[in-house]
């Protein structure tokens, strides 16, 4: 250990794509800071807390030699829009010089698209390179026990595993408490285990934290060609016709709280009389509301929109 203060510190990070982008969300829509988790940002965070633990004055003698994200991928021919914001953080990747490594999302018997295999291929790609490479320290961003037996063999390899993780809960649009939790063993397991939200909300406005986030401007998407405009807007119908809140606001869309109908999708040119970036939530509104086919279609049962969405004074 006692070299490794002198010597070049070889880190090796590792993703789980779905869990990061999980987490990403949860900061760009569910938390105060609505904002998106900077890789950049973590990187600069995982190289200076490498540092601090191993005592090192000069985080220059920290450097990450390797970095792989894993994740479902999905099919341009089934997933429409998605795939266009997926292609968009790969970009991101590639910027980054993280590796990116796909196997295509499988159809389930419940009708939803899951991952099979990547956390396999992930914790196999992770041994072998700690083998070839050599990594002082592995950085796992993850916080499922299927890595327990990785991390394991990590160790007899002398391998140092720091494990990067969240825990939270939230509402979600159903109004369903949505909760990320760590796996305990997987945290008793590495030997540098971080609880992000921990050190987050310990110290909310330290510099090095807000490095974590990316300075993006809320109505970002709204002026690019990311969020596609809604065609065809069928003619008024006010047996259609209700009135409820905006229960979230995301990229370009947001959803209005509807219970009968699983609350309704709505994109930003579709309000009338507000610019998107002025809505807030729990504002009042009068909307129309149709099916969308092609969401029903993909998610096996009926899914709305609304549209000629007014903000009510």
């Amino acid at each position: 250990m006692n070299s490794l203060k002198t010597d070049l510190v070889r880190i090796g990070i590792f993703y789980d794509g779905y869990y990061f982008y999980k987490v990403s969300n949860y900061y760009k829509y569910e938390h105060s800071r609505k904002s998106r988790i900077s890789i950049s940002g973590l990187h600069d965070y995982i190289r200076h807390e490498v540092a601090s633990i191993l005592k090192i004055e000069d985080i220059r003698h920290c450097q990450i030699i390797d970095a792989h994200y894993f994740k479902g991928r999905s099919s341009a021919k089934d997933m429409g829009e998605k795939v266009q914001s997926e292609r968009i953080f790969e970009d991101i990747l590639m910027r980054e010089n993280i590796v990116t490594h796909y196997l295509p999302l499988r159809f389930s018997e419940n009708n939803t698209w899951q991952e099979k295999g990547i956390d396999v291929w992930l914790a196999l790609e992770a041994y072998e390179l700690a083998i070839y490479k050599r990594f002082d320290v592995l950085v796992l961003v993850a916080g499922d026990g299927d890595y327990v037996p990785l991390v394991r063999k990590l160790n007899t390899l002398g391998t140092q595993v720091m494990l990067i993780s969240w825990n939270y809960s939230y509402y979600n649009e159903n109004g369903v408490i949505s909760e990320t939790k760590t796996s305990r063993q997987l945290l008793e397991e590495v030997l540098y285990p971080i609880v992000m939200n921990e050190r987050i909300e310990t110290d909310p406005a330290s510099l090095i934290v807000n490095e974590l986030f990316v300075k993006e401007k809320r109505d970002f998407f709204i002026n690019s060609e990311n969020v596609n405009p809604v065609e065809n807007v069928p003619e008024e119908d006010e047996e259609n016709c209700a009135v409820s809140t905006i229960f979230s606001l995301k990229d370009g869309f947001g959803f209005i709280k509807d219970e009968k109908r699983n609350n309704l999708f709505f994109y930003y040119n579709t309000l009338t009389n507000k610019d998107f970036a002025d809505l807030e939530i729990g504002m009042k509104v009068k909307y129309y509301y149709e099916e969308d086919m092609e969401r029903s279609k993909r998610d096996g049962a009926p899914r709305y929109r609304a549209y000629k969405v007014s903000v009510m004074e």
